[in-house]
């Protein structure tokens, strides 16, 4: 069974035309998943060509998720949709809702001929380094979020320069790659700069902040905003055992919190604006409705999938600081 088919002159690059073969021997059924390809070293000297050639032609393949290499034993068959033409990693610190809408919109910008799989870290090097570790090769292109990740920058380095792509979060060491990002310290400062009017109603500001899980721009941006206009504020880590008092206001980065704070505001007989004030970051449709409308601090995250899926599709080398503003709603 000849799968290979080389013409010589006919204008088309060798290695697509052995991609293009092994593609043909899949629709045809000649090759199904789980079986191996001819060796590299048959078609090289089978068809006279260098060994870069094929092994060109077999990386894309790979990337593209239509062939697997095992060491030792050589390239296998583990997809027939022929019709990927790009397969992309996908990692994530965690999910939630509105990251959902991130990936939503990641994926209608890019279309149906591109496949993508998403991973998650969950903030622990560990993970994140294994991660990448067992997918440095198979894929066309790959999309980081490092979250505050110490070390991060070192462990993406293992990936091709130009396949990579920086989500959410940047610092000084990773600019060398394109990326989408928040400028957190500007972004919170900015939307309580917008709600000065109403923040100054309440005795004291509070941020609610994980140095582990979240960006020191907020914090950074939280801390300049209450100087700048003699804001008296509280930074702490958790709400164990904290008792709520009138006259204070809450910035919530996470949605449990605000869960948690909402229900202590019952709990406690408050009224929320009125007793206690509630900043929440990053929008979605519950917080539109729940108790009236929570006010939030939030990017687009469907602008920034979509922007995200242009420059992977142009191979457009950008750093693009996604827009963010404050939403005021009845919850303070």
């Amino acid at each position: 069974m000849k799968i290979i088919k080389i013409t010589e002159n006919s204008g088309i690059p060798k290695y697509k035309q052995i991609v293009g073969s092994i593609e043909d021997a899949i629709v045809k059924r000649m090759l199904k998943k789980g079986d191996k390809l001819p060796s590299l070293n048959s078609i090289k000297h089978q068809h006279a060509l260098s060994r870069d050639t094929v092994l060109t032609a077999f990386n894309e393949l790979k990337t593209r998720g239509i062939v697997q290499s095992i060491v030792g034993k050589g390239y296998y068959v583990i997809s027939e949709d022929i019709a990927v033409s790009q397969k992309i990693f996908l990692l994530f610190d965690e999910f939630n809702s509105f990251k959902e809408d991130l990936y939503n919109s990641f994926l209608a910008g890019l279309g149906a001929s591109v496949q993508v799989d998403i991973f998650f870290h969950h903030f622990n090097l560990e993970v994140f380094n294994k991660l990448i570790n067992d997918n440095v090769g198979d894929y066309s292109y790959y999309v980081i979020m490092p979250a505050n990740l110490k070390g991060a920058e070192t462990v993406i380095k293992r990936l091709p320069n130009d396949k990579v792509y920086i989500l959410d979060q940047m610092s000084s060491e990773l600019m060398e790659y394109p990326s989408i990002y928040q400028n957190f310290k500007k972004d919170i400062y900015e939307g309580l700069l917008a709600g000065h009017k109403q923040i100054k109603n309440y005795k004291k500001a509070i941020l609610l902040y994980d140095k582990e899980r979240q960006p020191l721009g907020i914090l950074e941006g939280f801390n300049l905003f209450c100087n700048n206009y003699a804001i008296q504020n509280e930074v702490i880590e958790t709400l164990s055992n904290r008792v709520l008092s009138k006259g204070e206001l809450y910035i919530l980065l996470d949605d449990k919190n605000l869960i948690r704070i909402i229900k202590r505001t019952k709990e406690q007989n408050f009224k929320l604006v009125k007793d206690l004030g509630i900043i929440s970051y990053n929008d979605t449709l519950l917080k539109e409705v729940v108790e009236g409308g929570v006010t939030t601090i939030s990017t687009d995250f469907t602008i920034m999938g979509e922007r995200l899926a242009k420059m992977i599709l142009n191979k457009e080398f950008a750093q693009v600081e996604n827009p963010n503003s404050l939403i005021i709603r009845k919850s303070l």
